[in-house]
């Protein structure tokens, strides 16, 4: 097979171009060049997505059996795309987000629940991946549109998984929130590429939400996987979500991985997955997540976040905060 890669050197499209590799394709990726050089041998087409017709000098004369994009901005940038591989490339597969459902998706929620407004007017993260589909879908009607919850594994530049195990290292005692079996819902980033390039040789369409089953990890099972692989003697402690919240500490980002149950975050780790598993997903072990991030931390370091995203982890302060007492 022929893949184009739409990025390539960053996490989920890194992970994209390893696993094609793997498969013996050849593999073609797209990008700036300023990211850094592919993970492995592979061909390099550099081009500024955001100027059309750098993209159009970029792309023209070639062709691809497969192509995926994994475009996070705003949704013109995907349309462009689409449109000019539109005819010369067979099947498109683009990563979007849970995130592009409106709010108070109840516990067991699937793709059928209502997805955000997308217009000119409304902007932001879930209104951009709503688009990305809608023109993803426009160019190819048969796209499959990927809509992972949370990505963890190696490679990960947002900074989840990466500041526990950094945490976790340092040792002493780390807070650890909430309900000790609070269901976890996450994709390994390499689950998430292989299926994908399972699923755009297959005969699947349309949406996916893209996460493990609701319950096959839980907040307890993640941060003893942390502790026990990075050989710590780091003291988990936990605390409960009414003093959490009341500390003012934020979840998801001062607390990754984590969000309290109830209220807005209702259903969001509980979703339902079975159209994804019936589709071939399959979810590795907590452990193997937490391990191999760990190996590729220690050997590569972190990269560099992406523009905007709000740094990850507990301050200091708070930490002693919710820790005094107990």
């Amino acid at each position: 097979m022929e893949l184009l890669v739409l990025g390539g050197t960053r996490f989920v499209g890194r992970a994209v171009v390893l696993d094609a590799l793997a498969r013996g394709w050849t593999v073609t990726a797209l990008n700036r060049g300023v990211s850094g050089p592919l993970p492995a041998s592979g061909g390099q087409l550099t081009a500024d997505r955001t100027d059309p017709t750098t993209l159009a000098r970029a792309l023209a004369g070639r062709s691809f059996d497969l192509a995926v994009d994994t475009w996070s901005g705003t949704p013109d940038v995907v349309q462009t795309a689409a449109d000019l591989l539109a005819g010369r490339v067979g099947r498109l597969g683009y990563v979007s987000s849970i995130s592009v459902y409106t709010e108070g998706r109840p516990p067991g929620g699937d793709e059928s629940w209502p997805t955000v407004e997308t217009t000119p007017e409304v902007t932001g993260y879930p209104a951009d991946k709503r688009g990305g589909e809608l023109a993803a879908a426009q160019a190819f009607p048969d796209a499959i549109l990927a809509r992972p919850g949370m990505i963890l594994g190696p490679w990960e530049n947002i900074g989840r998984l990466p500041w526990w195990l950094g945490r976790a290292a340092r040792g002493g005692r780390i807070v650890a929130p909430g309900r000790p079996q609070r269901a976890i819902q996450y994709v390994d980033v390499r689950d998430l590429a292989s299926w994908l390039l399972d699923a755009l040789q297959g005969t699947v369409a349309g949406p996916f939400d893209l996460t493990c089953p609701s319950g096959h990890t839980t907040t307890e099972m993640l941060l003893e996987a942390v502790v026990e692989t990075t050989g710590s003697t780091a003291e988990l402690v936990w605390v409960d979500q009414e003093a959490v919240l009341a500390s003012g500490a934020e979840p998801w980002t001062q607390l990754p991985c984590w969000v309290p149950e109830g209220g807005e975050f209702d259903g969001f780790m509980e979703g339902d997955t079975s159209r994804a598993v019936s589709a071939g997903l399959r979810s590795r072990t907590v452990v193997e997540t937490v391990r191999d991030t760990w190996a590729w931390q220690q050997q590569e370091g972190m990269p560099e976040a992406p523009a905007g995203r709000p740094p990850h982890g507990l301050p200091e302060n708070l930490e002693r905060q919710l820790l005094e007492g107990r």
